[in-house]
């Protein structure tokens, strides 16, 4: 199996959610699985993985957590190249108070990596939300995991299962 590495941002735990299920359903080390605010120190930290897993939660108008601030300008001031790994995008929102950036952290990062080689992999129907807008929309699918475990925690367990099980036909 391809080395991978989970690197996320969680402010109020769903996010971390997520990327612990990743982890256990996926065999990652404790050590492959970077808390962006305690863990990360350097962009390049992204090359000793194949397989990236990228969560960030979303705040204010659509932005990533602050913790992949400094990372993402150091991906782009490095112009670092995502050529032959694999990347799948997992976050949370709320689609109510702020259905009109809907997890757009995820097309935030989507941006970046994709514009950088990376293939991106783990699409998922964003007919099954309601929200205004979302930058995480391409092409009719959100480009990763859209959790709202505000407004509609009781779908959060199946749709992390449904993904999981995705990821690994996809990866």
């Amino acid at each position: 199996m391809a080395k991978i590495g989970i690197f996320y941002a969680s402010a109020g735990g769903n996010t971390t959610q997520i990327a612990r299920a990743l982890q256990e359903a996926f065999e990652v080390e404790d050590e492959a699985c970077v808390l962006m605010e305690e863990d990360f120190d350097s962009a390049q930290q992204f090359e000793d993985f194949e397989v990236l897993f990228l969560g960030s939660s979303t705040w204010g108008q659509g932005d990533v957590h602050f913790s992949w601030v400094d990372a993402l300008l150091e991906i782009g001031s490095e112009n670092l190249s995502f050529e032959g790994k694999t990347v799948a995008f997992f976050g949370a929102g709320d689609s109510k108070t702020h259905g009109e950036h809907f997890c757009s952290a995820l097309g935030k990062l989507y941006e970046v990596f994709a514009k950088r080689g990376a293939k991106v992999v783990g699409f998922t129907d964003a007919c099954a939300y309601t929200y205004v807008a979302s930058l995480a929309l391409k092409d009719g699918k959100f480009c990763g995991l859209a959790i709202d475990h505000i407004n509609e925690s009781q779908k959060s367990r199946e749709r992390i299962e449904n993904w999981i099980a995705q990821l690994k036909e996809e990866v």
